[in-house]
């Protein structure tokens, strides 16, 4: 039965943790401990690791963390699937932040499954279609030229504060609606809530999120502007309001979504053309390929998972997967499918189009998927076009912090 979004309750699905939860009807020979996301074979390489978690692991296996069992998915077809059919495999109570349970809201549309996620979606479609987006590209583009502005002179620059990081940050919040002078503090925020396997900080960053956000909305609903906020604080689908509850909800999803996952990918794209100065120039000298450049990329860059909840038992290659379990879709190593991109670990800007997990399918696919192509595509051109030659600041050890959102925490570089 669909939830009721106005009226949120927090789940019942069993949250499992360690071995000593892990149900009758996993095999124990499926049974892994993977350290995916945290685990210091992860973070050394964590795009090797998961690439080469085909070779080392099952299709399907039942993973045991700290942060709670799941079972994990590799294979495309199956990420696929599962995606495709939220029937069987529930948004609903899948998202991994903590909340008030006795303030409780839901992540919307993230959480709320068919129907009533088109409602929701309907919403802010017309700013983050493909149409709508290009409505931004003017915009986009002099914000890069002007961040490239600022270091070009200087021959180096630290890439994620000078340009991976403000570009898609500041174009994001001037969509919402939100103030440019507190960028450093929403995306603090968004690191210690993406970043921490520890449940506490990770509520207590809940806590100033929600009461920051309620604080926007309250001001959006008495002085209405043209940002995301604001339509969504009036926005009335058939004619009904959305309730308090469901306003905060969607706003507080969009916040977290949109502060982390563009910069991450960037800084993994520009560390990766650092380090490989060939491909830099195959891009350049094709520059009517950028995208299916760009798709290559995100597909050997990818950067987030996709975490479902069974409502029903189902059967997978063979695998007996239960009511209430959780199933985690690991996307990077997904687009790593050796069956459908051969060389997987090849970048290769000339492969045959195939479905990218970089922004998920189906009815949860990404809202800011368009935009953010966008962003990057644009981003790519204009520092190529300024800055054709450059590399890595020599001595740099480069580190991942653990998180659902996977990329180097700093990339120095020179030209």
């Amino acid at each position: 039965m669909p939830i009721d979004a106005a009226n949120p309750v927090p789940p019942t699905y069993p949250r499992r943790v360690g071995m000593d939860q892990v149900p009758a009807h996993v095999p124990k020979d499926l049974i892994r401990s993977a350290g995916i996301t945290f685990g210091p074979e992860f973070l050394a390489a964590p795009h090797a690791y998961m690439a080469g978690l085909h070779d080392t692991m099952p299709p399907i296996f039942y993973d045991v963390g700290p942060m709670g069992n799941a079972w994990q998915v590799l294979k495309h077809e199956d990420a696929l699937h599962i995606l495709r059919h939220p029937e069987t495999f529930s948004n609903a109570g899948a998202t991994p932040f903590p909340r008030d349970p006795d303030d409780y809201f839901y992540f919307i549309p993230q959480e709320i499954d068919p129907p009533h996620h088109r409602k929701y979606r309907n919403i802010v479609d017309p700013v983050f279609s493909p149409q709508g987006v290009l409505k931004l590209e003017g915009k986009v583009r002099k914000l890069a030229n002007d961040l490239i502005d600022q270091f070009i002179d200087a021959g180096s620059c630290e890439f994620t504060e000078a340009y991976g990081r403000p570009l898609p940050v500041m174009v994001f919040l001037d969509i919402m609606g939100l103030p440019q002078a507190m960028r450093d503090t929403f995306v603090e925020w968004a690191m210690a809530l993406l970043h921490s396997n520890d449940r506490a900080t990770m509520a207590e960053t809940m806590g100033k999120i929600t009461a920051y956000l309620k604080s926007a909305i309250a001001e959006k609903k008495a002085q209405p502007d043209d940002g995301v906020v604001s339509l969504i604080a009036h926005a009335a689908p058939g004619g009904v309001p959305l309730s308090d509850k469901e306003v905060f909800g969607f706003v507080c999803f969009l916040f977290i979504g949109g502060l982390d996952t563009v910069f991450a990918s960037m800084n993994n794209i520009w560390l990766y053309l650092a380090q490989n100065p060939a491909k830099v120039r195959e891009m350049i000298a094709d520059p009517d390929n950028i995208n299916a450049q760009l798709e290559e990329l995100l597909r050997v860059w990818s950067v987030t998972f996709s975490g479902r909840v069974l409502i029903q038992d189902v059967e997978m290659r063979g695998v007996q997967l239960k009511k209430d379990d959780r199933v985690t879709c690991v996307l990077p190593a997904c687009n790593f499918d050796p069956e459908v991109f051969p060389n997987p670990r090849e970048v290769d800007f000339h492969r045959p189009r195939k479905t990218t997990l970089a922004f998920t399918v189906g009815v949860h696919s990404c809202m800011g998927a368009h935009l953010a192509r966008l962003e990057m595509k644009i981003a790519l051109q204009e520092w190529l076009r300024r800055i054709p030659e450059f590399a890595v600041k020599p001595g740099t050890r480069i580190e991942y912090r653990p998180g659902g959102v996977v990329g180097p925490e700093a990339v120095p570089l020179v030209w």
